[in-house]
């Protein structure tokens, strides 16, 4: 019996918010959709609004297993994470009324799982994103950003299985 799972992958951005969904079934990854939350003409209430009720569309949509979303980090300006985490938050009380899993990775993480770097720039994720779904044609930077999150939970679930699956092994012995 193949059991199939269903990763709604968040970029938050409180102009635009990326999504990514992508089918986990017996250990390969499909694309479903990508795209993005466009919030650029509005005040920021407005935007949080917005990203709030296209982020319960998505998730009624979609019907997703689990939901993976960027950790919100704080580099140089605190009025940016501020903002960040605002947008952050409006995706994730959208998505309380389903029952989906959450599990956020940081974004060094993220870039890690996708291209092998966690130096990678925003050109190489998108690169990579690209070919590991076997995707033509463009594909939006923060939408890529999406998938690349998606991308991650699905590895990180894989490690965590063989991690299980070897550590009731030994405890057999």
């Amino acid at each position: 019996m193949t059991s199939s799972l269903t990763i709604l992958g968040i970029d938050p951005g409180s102009r635009i918010t990326g999504f990514g969904v992508l089918k986990l079934s017996s250990g390969r990854l499909s694309y479903v959709a990508s795209g993005c939350i466009r919030t650029i003409q509005k005040t920021f209430n407005e935007r949080l609004r917005v990203i709030f009720e296209e982020a319960g569309e998505l998730v009624a949509q979609y019907q997703p297993d689990e939901l993976a979303i960027e950790r919100v980090f704080v580099h140089r300006n605190a009025d940016s994470a501020l903002k960040l985490g605002h947008a952050r938050a409006a995706v994730l009380c959208a998505t309380f009324a389903h029952p989906a899993a959450i599990h956020e990775y940081a974004p060094r993480e993220i870039k890690q799982a996708v291209t092998g770097s966690g130096a990678a720039d925003k050109q190489q994720v998108q690169q990579m994103v690209t070919r590991l779904l076997n995707l033509t044609g463009d594909l939006q930077a923060d939408a890529a950003d999406a998938l690349a999150i998606a991308i991650c939970h699905a590895n990180m679930r894989e490690v965590n299985r063989l991690t299980r699956e070897g550590l009731a092994r030994k405890g057999r012995r």
